[in-house]
């Protein structure tokens, strides 16, 4: 296992090369009008998928394709008491940002900002966010605090939101109803705030925000000037769902899940988007 001075420093790297990503204005990614954007749902820790992903991703030959990665950490666990090993998988993303740091990008997710702000999320009758915190300590021994410390850098330097040249807008999530008044969009370009991230700000709102109604997306897609949306946060049994032919969203955490590459020269309609989904299942790991 990798110990805690190195891991940190990892952390950190990750960190810089994120902050210093050139896709990056303000805390907008736009993505060029060539090449190809691999975008996944959440992750959870998974890593099969997460290999699988690597795997089917092959950056090494393909210099113009990007991956959008969110929502790593919190993985779920078969027992109450079962611990949390998804900092091993937040650990290997960040060795691929800086094996690739042109090429792979980290949206902002609300788990991995309740983990910074250490606000309590519970699921299936635990608390994550401690949970997390606890296997790290755990994992790290003396050197954890440090290890903590480097991945909250790591977390803060995530971009909110991407951009393509054929109007898709990439995020974590969408405000949603009762956020929309208040949702600053001018908060995309420019670096984030700590006032953006706390309750009620838009970036907050931004990596929250659910159930959108078709009024909600309307609203959006005049305000971004964009044409669809692809997120995830909002669980699916299935590997996606479409939202009023305007938002799709994607799951990556499971046995089902899936991950959309988009061909950023060609339009974007949802038909070309839900076509091109690619299940896990249909990656195989080769041996050896």
């Amino acid at each position: 296992m990798t110990n805690a001075a190195t891991a940190a420093e990892v952390f950190k790297e990750a960190a810089r090369l994120s902050r210093e990503d050139p896709l990056l204005n303000g805390s907008l990614l736009v993505f060029p009008p060539y090449g190809q954007v691999v975008m996944t749902g959440d992750l959870h820790g998974h890593r099969r998928n997460f290999e699988k992903l690597r795997q089917y991703c092959a950056l090494q030959h393909a210099g113009a394709r990007h991956v959008v990665l969110h929502e790593i950490i919190h993985e779920d666990v078969e027992t109450l008491g079962g611990q949390d090993n998804s900092h091993h998988l937040f650990l290997e993303v960040a060795r691929w940002k800086c094996e690739f740091p042109d090429q792979i990008h980290f949206l902002l997710s609300n788990h991995e900002l309740a983990q910074v702000q250490r606000h309590e999320i519970t699921k299936n009758g635990r608390v994550v966010t401690q949970a997390y915190e606890d296997s790290v300590l755990e994992a790290y021994g003396t050197g954890g605090d440090d290890v903590l410390a480097a991945m909250e850098e790591f977390i803060l330097a995530f971009a909110l939101a991407g951009r393509t040249a054929n109007r898709v807008f990439l995020s974590h999530s969408l405000p949603s109803a009762r956020d929309l008044a208040t949702f600053d969009p001018t908060l995309l370009t420019r670096a984030t705030q700590t006032l953006d991230l706390q309750e009620r700000g838009s970036a907050h709102a931004l990596v929250w925000g659910r159930y959108q109604t078709e009024a909600v997306l309307e609203a959006l897609q005049e305000m971004l000037d964009v044409d669809y949306f692809i997120c995830g946060h909002q669980p699916q049994e299935q590997g996606y769902k479409v939202i009023h032919d305007r938002m799709l969203i994607l799951a990556s955490e499971h046995n089902h899940g899936v991950f959309l590459p988009l061909d950023l020269k060609k339009p974007a309609t949802m038909d070309a988007l839900t076509r091109h989904i690619r299940p896990f299942a249909g990656v195989a790991i080769a041996s050896g």
